[in-house]
């Protein structure tokens, strides 16, 4: 038996393709996952290592606002302390923040939130160990900056240039006085590293003469956990310190986290590519075997048990999986190598390493690709070794009982009711609780309409066929008829590609849905031309509100100043805004009162925050500032509640007063005639060029809370390309062994006057109605749980409507049918070539 099942296996290797391909695919996304995560996971955590390699004891303070006071960091006395140690070589006290440099277009450079400055602190022979000059020094005067090299290389720097800083503060100028390398987190993050002079440094990030933290290097065999311990003895009680090596291991912890979540989601992907494999692979043997019913007969006539049946297709199954799982996994190891050079490519530097080929992705990839195959096709053969010798005999194609049907079709009503009943229960109780219930009742639901399917195919085919009887007649109408003569194998190519659209169209649906939702949040919300607000997501000054409302063209200008006030015994967030034009940049329904009001030291409360605290308009409440003074204001106004102010409103001017540190992370400006690029020119002027300002306007505001959204859509329709792939592989597969099973047919329709043209058309326009049917199950359910999902979070997101995409619906449909005109090429073509009179006279 063993030797027949092989001698099958290479009868029929042309046939078994497509499953072979369809096990490597998957295969190959999940060796390949493991292998990319693995070797990420080893260069990021020797880079680390690295990274603290000469640090034996790192000290931190960020001491809160009321330690700040007394103490706002490591003095140099401290430094001077623990420099006396005994084991302590150097000490690197380190004081930083955000920098950044533009480009030649003016632009900032790198990632603004990872753009970062620090300062320069050489040891004894003048030398600092984190930094490698490959031209110049370090700073040596107040005017004098070094840049990394990929950052210098970027801009076009070179020693001696004059470069524009962006930090917290004003652009000011400096010169370029070294370049260097590095293996700062923030550069490896894709930032840029600008190195300052200490004192310069200090002043722009701290305090003249203090430091945030400390890089301990040892004398050659201290203990580092005992000079840990000396060190916490002359430092501030409120620094920590932790061993280099502590550290090192922290944040190795930190990258395995990290990578472990993106591992999970990559596998799931690779486990839905191999699930939708699961159909193409039982399609293929549930056809081998019905094609081989005569020959799978007389073994059983000549003496072969159930079981050997049974067995020889398994193994058959099994040679099939290996090859495809070692083709697979070397597959998977390219893939790995071409994400790691992929990564790069689009800007995310990873670091240097080798590619880690582990145990673990070897034994993945063949107990994956082995398992699924022989799962897959262990159902076909257990049919195989049912049927009796003498109906195998009398019969090639052995039909399905009414019994069996009616078996299938009640099961499949079942789990589909129980899945669309568990959907709309967790819709309707919302939360997470909800979204759990939708994850069961999906899993039951599609399971349900995979058993169905082949009973849907028949009405949803009927519906679609007369289109194309009517727009190709006669191949038309055999094409609708040959969709539905098998309904199991035209519903089990069918459903690959339907889970896959579920899925993309689910998402679709969400990403459309909650993406009008932020429109109507944030641009609905907008009066205001621009929105003003550092790019490294720190604060604006105060100093750049008055600039912005001294230039040219501005009509209205009010920040978003973030402060908070105690009122009644309860801390509530407040929006310092300018009176007169929030009004003007922001639209803020009022309920009662008049935003007029905040011109006269009133405030303004958020309805819901109103009703919960039994506040009304013409209420006095007493209110008590940051700086802990007490005053009793006058409500003035209710309002709906928006994303871009807090529950309550106050004259900035009054908040000011009593914050001494003023936060404002956004500035919305009003231009006279609208938006410009005048307009724009004379704000980013105002703002002194500063590359680390955004000046964005409505579309900009859009893409920066919508960008994500669509950027993750972009990314799972990616990762469900391959899902596709092997559904289109699968209708690829079921065309071929269609034709093959079909030869006396398609040569008796030659026969009796069909020419070869409308032979390749009636294949093609079967492929069509198939991947059409797919798409239109898919589609439908995807939406369906696209709802779901959405009405579990309405509430939290003000605005929220169902948003049907129907111009990428309509694209899904269209896409599907062009799967079906590519995946019936070679099919079609195949059954145009046949020889008339070999056709008819084959079995």
């Amino acid at each position: 038996m063993f030797r027949t099942a092989l001698r099958n296996v290479l009868a029929h290797k042309a046939r078994l393709l497509m499953t072979v391909l369809a096990v490597m695919l998957g295969v190959a996304f999940v060796s390949g996952t493991l292998v990319f995560t693995d070797t990420l996971s080893n260069a990021f955590r020797g880079q680390a290592a690295k990274s603290y390699d000469d640090v034996a004891v790192a000290v931190d303070m960020s001491p809160n606002a009321e330690e700040a006071q007394k103490t706002p960091g490591l003095s140099q006395a401290v430094v001077d302390k623990v420099a006396a140690l005994d084991g302590v070589a150097s000490v690197s006290p380190r004081v930083s923040g955000f920098a950044g440099v533009p480009g030649k277009d003016g632009k900032l450079l790198g990632s603004g939130w990872s753009n970062k400055g620090v300062n320069f602190a050489p040891g004894t022979d003048g030398k600092d160990r984190a930094f490698v000059f490959t031209a110049g020094d370090g700073p040596a005067r107040d005017s004098q900056i070094a840049l990394d090299k990929e950052t210098a290389d970027k801009g076009g720097y070179k020693v001696g240039d004059t470069v524009r800083v962006a930090t917290n503060g004003p652009v000011k100028e400096y010169t370029l006085s070294g370049v260097f390398t590095t293996e700062d987190g923030a550069v490896n993050a894709g930032g840029s590293l600008v190195v300052f002079d200490t004192p310069v440094a200090q002043k722009l990030y701290l305090k003249p003469g203090y430091f945030q933290n400390l890089n301990v290097t040892a004398t050659p065999g201290t203990d580092a956990d005992k000079l840990r311990d000396e060190v916490l003895t002359v430092v501030p009680k409120a620094a920590t310190a932790q061993t280099g090596a502590d550290l090192a291991a922290q944040e190795a912890r930190q990258i395995e986290d990290g990578l472990g979540a993106l591992n999970q989601v990559l596998l799931a992907f690779a486990g839905i590519a191999l699930f939708v494999g699961v159909f193409l692979i039982s399609n293929t043997f549930t056809m081998l075997v019905a094609q081989r019913t005569k020959e799978l007969a007389l073994m059983r006539a000549v003496g072969a048990s159930r079981k050997q049946i049974t067995r020889s297709v398994l193994v058959e199954a099994g040679v099939v999986g290996l090859v495809a799982a070692a083709v697979g996994y070397v597959l998977g190891i390219g893939l790995a190598a071409g994400l790691r050079s992929g990564m790069s490519a689009f800007g995310m530097k990873v670091p240097d390493g080798e590619l880690v080929i582990g145990a673990t992705p070897a034994i993945a990839a063949f107990g994956v690709g082995v398992l699924i195959t022989m799962l897959a096709a262990w159902l076909p053969g257990r049919r195989a070794a049912k049927i009796p010798p003498v109906a195998a005999m009398s019969s090639v194609h052995a039909t399905a009982s009414t019994k069996s049907l009616v078996v299938r079709n009640s099961i499949g009503a079942v789990f589909t009711a129980l899945g669309a009943v568990g959907i709309v229960a967790g819709a309707g109780q919302g939360g997470d609780d909800g979204r759990m219930l939708i994850a069961g009742g999906a899993f039951l639901t599609l399971l349900g309409v995979i058993v169905l399917i082949p009973f849907l195919s028949r009405p949803v085919i009927a519906v679609i066929r007369p289109f194309f009887v009517k727009a190709f007649g006669v191949s038309g109408k055999l094409a609708g008829l040959n969709a539905v003569r098998n309904p199991r194998r035209t519903g089990a190519t069918a459903s690959a590609l339907a889970i896959g659209l579920t899925l993309v169209t689910g998402l679709s649906v969400l990403g459309s849905t909650v993406g009008t939702a932020l429109d109507k949040m944030t641009v609905d919300q907008i009066k205001a031309d621009y929105m003003i607000s550092m790019a490294s997501g720190t604060g604006l000054g105060e100093d750049a509100v008055t600039a912005l409302e001294k230039a040219p063209g501005v009509a209205a200008v009010s920040p978003q100043q973030a402060g908070s006030l105690d009122i009644k015994g309860t801390y509530t967030s407040a929006s310092g805004v300018t009176p007169g034009d929030v009004e003007q940049v922001l639209k803020l329904d009022v309920v009662n009162g008049s935003l007029a009001s905040l011109g006269k030291g009133q405030i303004a409360v958020e309805r819901g925050t109103a009703e919960k605290r039994g506040i009304k308009v013409g209420d006095t409440v007493p209110v008590e500032y940051l700086d802990k003074k007490k005053d009793k204001l006058t409500v003035g106004a209710t309002f709906e509640g928006t994303e871009f102010v807090s529950p309550v409103l106050i004259d900035r001017a009054i908040l000011s007063a009593h914050d001494s540190e003023v936060y404002i992370p956004q500035v919305f400006v009003k231009m006279d005639g609208g938006a410009s690029t005048a307009g724009e020119r004379a704000l980013s002027k105002a703002m002194g060029d500063n590359p680390a300002i955004s000046v964005m306007d409505h579309k900009e505001i859009r893409d920066t809370f919508g960008g994500q959204i669509n950027m993750l859509l972009n990314i799972v329709y990616g990762l469900l390309a391959m899902a596709l792939l092997i559904a289109v592989l699968g209708v690829v597969n079921t065309l071929a062994m269609s034709v093959f099973e079909r030869q006396q047919e398609i040569g008796m329709l030659r026969a009796i006057g069909l020419d070869r043209r409308r032979v390749k058309r009636m294949v093609r326009l079967e492929a069509v109605v198939i991947s059409v049917f797919g798409a239109v199950v898919g589609i439908g359910l995807g939406a369906f749980l696209g709802w779901a999902i959405g009405e579990t979070f309405k509430n939290s997101l003000p605005g929220y409507a169902l948003v049907l995409p129907w111009d990428r619906i309509g694209l899904f449909l269209v896409l599907a049918a062009v799967v079906g005109v590519l995946a019936s090429l070679w099919p079609a073509r195949s059954a145009a070539k046949l020889n008339m009179l070999s056709a008819i006279k084959a079995e």
